[in-house]
């Protein structure tokens, strides 16, 4: 035990006798009491000691920064330039965008100058913002906004030797953008945020303006939104008059946006012209299947209501007509005719077998004698050749037949022979017009396709 502390005394002994010459170099001799050598003469820079506050250095108990700099001078420049860090948000229904932006402000304010034989700039956190005097910028028409806080005042403020002091703020704000929807959805909408001193500075006082012109505007390239092309930024300045208080210098951020048509291509337009199609298989459908025919119609109709009120459940309620209300009403048109068209077709139908059920009351009163095999109920359709032509007789083979032969067979005859011949032609025409209504349905077949497709072509050719 006594050795080992013997060997540990020798141990610091040595240790405490290289220490004092390494921090001590020799330059003739040796000791603390003797000259440092050239790095004892560099100057100390006074922003690099700890034993200076902050308060000390930059003064601040020394002036008043309630007050602006310059103090009833002349007004204080105030650069200003922005870093777009994402664009969030765009709301149709509540027309308003959420961004989020590097908020950067530049002045200078002698009263913040301090001495530094570097010329290095000082950088400190949000606390000392509350201790100085700051431009006071504010976004117009702005809803909600703030400052980030994670996980401390997203604040930096950075003063150089000579005054100039750099102000830069992590903001996200929601500002309201007026929008126009009348090319909806093949519109191209412009938002503008805006920055204005506050009331308590006018342009006398403060004159805000971008520091670098368009330059001031930076944005990230990944920026992008699902339903927005970004097409551009640009910045734009000019003076907003107060009645009350007086002119103001205001700054804008202008940035357009054209929408992306392909998701309401797939799901507005595509379905609305879907369902009008489906209406036109009614067309190919038998007159006489009413349920058939009424059902599809009614779901056509009920499904472009769907489609029209899941549409303007996303917009907002404007007073005007929208481009995509323009197509899908025409579209709803269409489904309805469609219905409208197999209701026209079902009367007419009807007044036509009323109309038969009363011919043949008239023409064949009575069957009696006449063999089972020889009886022939006629379509209101067949003319009276055709009718002579089914029973195989014409007007001159009933001529010649003997009277014996007549009584065996049977011979239709028409009411309209007891009309004369220009009546009887009128008479034949309408006729046919009520009784053949099939031709409505085919008619209907190349009348719906043709006016739904020129209707297309004049849309889109318009919007587009």
């Amino acid at each position: 035990m006594r050795a080992g502390a013997v060997l540990g005394a020798d141990w610091l002994h040595g240790f405490s006798f290289a220490s004092r010459h390494f921090l001590y170099p020799s330059t003739g001799s040796s000791g603390p009491g003797r000259s440092l050598g050239p790095l004892a003469k560099k100057a100390l820079d006074g922003t690099k000691t700890r034993k200076v506050k902050t308060s000390h250095l930059l003064r601040i108990d020394e002036h008043d920064f309630t007050m602006r700099p310059a103090f009833a001078g002349p007004a204080v420049p105030v650069g200003v330039d922005v870093q777009v860090e994402s664009l969030d948000s765009i709301s149709e229904v509540d027309m308003d965008f959420t961004m989020t932006l590097y908020l950067r402000h530049y002045w200078k304010d002698e009263r913040l100058a301090f001495p530094s034989a570097t010329n290095k700039s000082m950088t400190f956190d949000g606390r000392l913002v509350k201790k100085i005097w700051v431009p006071d910028v504010f976004f117009v028409h702005s809803k909600r906004s703030f400052i980030h806080d994670t996980t401390t005042d997203n604040i930096m403020l950075r003063v150089f030797p000579d005054g100039h002091v750099l102000y830069s703020l992590r903001v996200t704000v929601t500002a309201a953008c007026n929008m126009d929807f009348s090319r909806f959805p093949l519109d191209s909408q412009t938002c503008t945020l805006e920055l204005e001193s506050s009331d308590a500075y006018t342009d006398e006082d403060l004159m805000l303006y971008w520091k670098s012109g368009d330059e001031s505007l930076s944005t990230d390239d990944r920026i992008s939104l699902s339903q927005f092309l970004i097409q551009k930024f640009h910045t734009t300045s000019r003076l907003a008059f107060y009645s009350s208080t007086g002119w103001y210098n205001r700054l804008y951020i202008n940035f357009t946006l054209r929408r992306h048509i392909f998701f309401f291509l797939l799901q507005t337009y595509f379905p609305a012209t879907l369902m009008v199609m489906l209406s036109w298989v009614s067309f190919w459908i038998d007159r006489r299947a009413v349920p058939a025919r009424v059902s599809l119609g009614i779901t056509t109709v009920l499904t472009m209501s769907t489609i029209i009120t899941g549409v303007n459940a996303s917009m907002p309620r404007v007073s005007y007509i929208k481009a995509v209300d323009i197509y899908l009403w025409v579209s709803f048109v269409f489904v309805f005719l469609s219905v409208l068209e197999y209701a026209a077709v079902n009367y007419l139908t009807t007044v036509r077998d009323g109309k038969e059920r009363k011919l043949r009351e008239k023409t064949l009163p009575c069957t009696c004698g006449m063999s089972h095999a020889k009886t022939m109920m006629l379509d209101g359709t067949y003319s009276e050749a055709d009718a002579n032509s089914l029973a195989g007789y014409t007007r001159a083979s009933m001529a010649a037949e003997d009277s014996s032969e007549k009584q065996d067979r049977m011979v239709v005859h028409l009411a309209l022979d007891s009309e004369s011949t220009e009546t009887k032609k009128k008479g034949v025409r309408g006729f046919r017009i009520i009784q053949n209504t099939h031709a409505i349905d085919t008619y209907s077949r190349m009348i719906f396709p043709g006016a739904y497709i020129l209707f297309n072509l004049i849309y889109w050719c318009v919007y587009c």
